[in-house]
């Protein structure tokens, strides 16, 4: 078996997409049959991206094996249906940490411990490690080239590409060309200096992909080829699209796929049959109806930081042939009494994960307008434990409750966990450990009681699911809960962790304690996600 690498770096600004074009190119090699994996390296200092606001950096998107990773993971399954682990995202925090720990464990036999080799040779070591007869590993390669933090990596895959040669390798460099209106033409000197700069540390790109917001003219892809020193039908054109679904279509389109192919010496056909995406694409520009779902949160100034919740929803208009409109409301806009009543013309209410007491009064405040209006709630995760405090204390007579994550209180109906199992070893933590990669993470089991709502939108009474939390329900409360109407229908299989409730006499309101977003997909909407957009069609037909 030979695995083919492909390097993807960027250039001129960041943000441009690379995450996408990593996917979607994974996306196209897959659908030609190909075995893909698609891999990130961060250069940024943290050990994985757990620590950092999502105001920082986006969402932390969580893998089955309990990895805190970047979000583009997020698109690479999405697109692909890859499951990602923790063996396809490293930071520079992460390598240093596990250079400088073999240095104090003496692996260096008392040698000077130098960026070149031990940290590249750590990173070569990342990229081909963890292999499982895959044909091509796609490694995109964070920030933007000329960037301090990425020098280390460039070198590193400069040597890989070295070693493995250009049958093996291949580096691909995404750039920004503008428009400037006062000129009135694309301008591709951005991306002749970014090329250049990435040919200064040794690093000759086979493609360049162009990221545009209109067509490139011949002359100008032939510029770009020219002075890139790369063929003209090497220079690919990225254009804006109105969902991310379009990219694989349009990349096919302008032959990406047929480009790499036949860098490597492979051969381009059949004719590739994309007709799957543009099923999914076609439902996005003209579904059958609308819905308004708000969604109650404490980052909504940056989309990303909901990334895989805004996929996810998506996805749940695509199942119900429906556009969801989503109106991204911070829950402090709700702290004060009355602010609520701007919810009365929204078709459902979804409260996401979140930490802190910052906004929580207004997340409940959100809960108790689903609840008593009846109007479909989903929680997830600390919108969950939200709606548990506000059934807790408007409906259980137990006013003082709370969570122990703001402080003491008299009522702990959240608490922090301190022991849990994880398969067949016991997990324990303390209030003072560390913040980082401390929290219960990754997938872990429930069993779903039979004949509930949620069991019922699943179709199986036992499911695994993804979590990222350090506080739980306390199943001591569960008896004053399930008396008010608050029924815990799903638990952990050893009856402890309180991992879904659902309101028994609400037409659709259900919290979960674990991400469900997160395993989403457009050719697999999470049940939960399609079930909650259709309960939003039915409560628009009521008003």
């Amino acid at each position: 078996m030979t695995t083919r690498f492909i390097f993807i770096t960027g250039g001129v600004v960041s943000s441009l997409g690379k995450g996408l074009a990593s996917a979607a190119l994974g996306a196209l090699l897959q659908a030609r049959g190909y075995r893909v994996r698609v891999r990130k390296l961060d250069p940024y200092l943290n050990i994985d991206p757990g620590t950092m606001s999502p105001i920082e950096h986006g969402e932390v998107f969580v893998t089955d094996d309990g990895a805190e990773t970047d979000l583009d993971l997020g698109h690479y399954e999405r697109f692909t249906g890859v499951a990602a682990t923790k063996s396809d995202n490293v930071t520079t925090g992460r390598i240093y940490s596990d250079v400088l720990g073999k240095e104090r464990r003496g692996d260096y036999l008392g040698g000077t411990v130098q960026v070149i080799p031990h940290v590249t040779d750590a990173i070569k070591k990342f990229v081909v490690a963890d292999l499982h007869d895959e044909d091509f590993i796609i490694c995109e390669i964070g920030g933007t080239v000329g960037d301090i933090e990425s020098l280390p990596f460039l070198e590193a895959i400069r040597q890989l590409g070295n070693e493995l040669g250009s049958s093996r390798a291949m580096f691909i460099h995404l750039t920004l060309v503008p428009y400037l209106s006062a000129a009135g033409e694309l301008k591709t000197k951005p991306t002749q200096h970014s090329v250049k700069e990435l040919q200064s540390v040794g690093i000759r790109p086979d493609m360049v992909v162009c990221r545009c917001d209109r067509p490139i003219p011949e002359s100008q892809r032939n510029k770009i080829g020219l002075f890139c020193n790369i063929r003209p039908d090497a220079v690919v054109p990225a254009l804006d699209v109105d969902t991310i679904y379009q990219v694989p279509i349009d990349y096919h389109d302008d032959g990406f796929d047929g480009q790499v192919l036949r860098h490597f010496g492979l051969s381009t056909t059949p004719t590739l049959d994309l007709d799957a995406w543009r099923q999914i694409v076609n439902r996005i520009r003209e579904p059958d109806g609308e819905v308004k779902i708000a969604v109650v949160g404490k980052y909504t100034d940056l989309p990303d930081a909901y990334k895989s919740l805004s996929e996810a929803l998506s996805h749940g208009g695509i199942a119900n042939n429906v556009r969801v409109n989503l109106d991204w409301i911070s829950s402090e806009t709700f702290e004060e009494e009355n602010t609520v009543e701007q919810l009365s013309d929204v078709h459902a209410i979804l409260v996401p994960g979140g930490f802190g007491q910052r906004g929580a009064e207004g997340k409940m405040r959100a809960a108790r307008f689903a609840r008593e209006h009846m109007l479909p709630y989903f929680g997830i995760c600390f919108g969950m434990q939200m709606a548990v405090i506000e059934a807790a204390r408007n409906l259980a007579g137990l006013p003082n409750a709370g969570s122990t994550e703001f402080g003491p209180c008299d009522d702990p109906v959240v608490g922090l966990m301190t022991e849990w199992q994880k398969g067949n070893a016991t997990e324990r933590r303390a209030s003072g450990d560390n913040m980082g990669g401390t929290m219960r993470l990754g997938a872990y089991p429930a069993s779903l009681e039979a004949r509930t709502h949620i069991a019922e939108i699943y179709g199986i009474n036992e499911i695994a699911e993804r979590h990222r939390h350090r506080y739980e329900v306390n199943i001591n409360y569960r008896e004053p809960l399930e008396t008010a109407g608050l029924k815990f229908s799903g638990l952990s299989p050893d009856g402890m962790l309180p991992e879904t409730v659902e309101l028994v006499d609400h037409p659709w309101f259900i919290g979960v304690q674990y991400h469900p977003e997160l395993k989403s997909r457009p050719f697999e909407p999470h049940p939960l996600f399609s079930s909650f957009v259709a309960a939003a069609i039915d409560q628009s037909r009521l008003v």
